[in-house]
């Protein structure tokens, strides 16, 4: 019997140091406009659908992350819950959907908008980008660029979404993303880009609270609510950017 387990983690960390060596100058300039916008007017969304949504809520009111990422839901792509299967994905497939989702954001010109979606082929995660990057807000994708180049666009524009990206990070997602194989069965199995993506978002987070820091700015970082010290530190903070925060109670 095979040792799966040394197997994929091994790949995994293949994989990992490849975003070290290729996507390291993408991830600095990422943060460098999430920098920027924390310091200026921009304000900070991130939004990916369907199983994409799982590596956006890693950076998203965490602990230890950055209090000013925002998200964008749309009904239906973020809940993985829903029944029947296949729905989610067929809902991505429709074009219009991401204008209406943005017409109803609080965002604006430029902020900068995350879009995660590892195939990048449908219409609502390219839509997203497309009209993002129209309307004057800055785009950073996160996607596999060899899945993406081998499949063909589900949109009218015929192209994918880091075609429509200021910045592309590439999670090197195989197409099908699955890495392990089997002679036994025609498929691939166990993918990677959940452990992939959360790793590029993490590294972003953390070069742009160096950037932040570079310019003696104190990153509004979450500090964990179970450290005694934790709500009052965070509340300060919530309190301090309040403006660049769409999560919070009104009130």
């Amino acid at each position: 019997m095979e040792n799966r387990t040394k197997e994929y983690i091994s790949k995994v960390k293949v994989l990992l140091d490849q975003i070290v060596q290729e996507e390291t100058p993408n991830i600095l300039l990422g943060a460098t406009m999430l920098a920027d916008a924390l310091e200026g007017d921009g304000r900070i969304f991130i939004w990916g659908s369907t199983h994409s949504s799982t590596a956006l809520q890693d950076i998203y009111m965490r602990a230890g992350g950055l209090m000013v990422i925002n998200t964008i839901f749309i009904p239906g792509l973020e809940d993985l819950h829903l029944q029947p299967f296949g729905i989610t994905s067929k809902i991505e497939r429709l074009s219009g959907i991401a204008e209406i989702a943005l017409d109803y954001a609080p965002i604006r010109p430029g902020d900068v908008l995350i879009v995660v979606s590892v195939s990048g082929r449908n219409s609502v995660p390219i839509e997203m980008a497309k009209i993002a990057h129209e309307r004057g807000i800055k785009v950073i994708a996160v996607t596999g660029l060899r899945y993406s180049t081998s499949v063909s666009s589900r949109h009218s524009s015929g192209k994918n979404m880091f075609f429509y990206a200021d910045v592309v990070l590439d999670n090197k997602a195989e197409p099908g993303d699955a890495i392990l194989t089997s002679e036994k069965i025609p498929t691939k199995f166990c993918p990677i880009s959940g452990i992939t993506s959360v790793a590029i978002l993490q590294c972003l987070i953390a070069e742009t609270v160096e950037e932040l820091l570079a310019r003696n700015i104190t990153p509004p970082i979450f500090m964990a609510q179970n450290l005694d010290e934790g709500d009052k530190y965070n509340q300060t903070l919530l309190k301090k950017y309040q403006e660049k925060i769409f999560y919070l109670k009104p009130d």
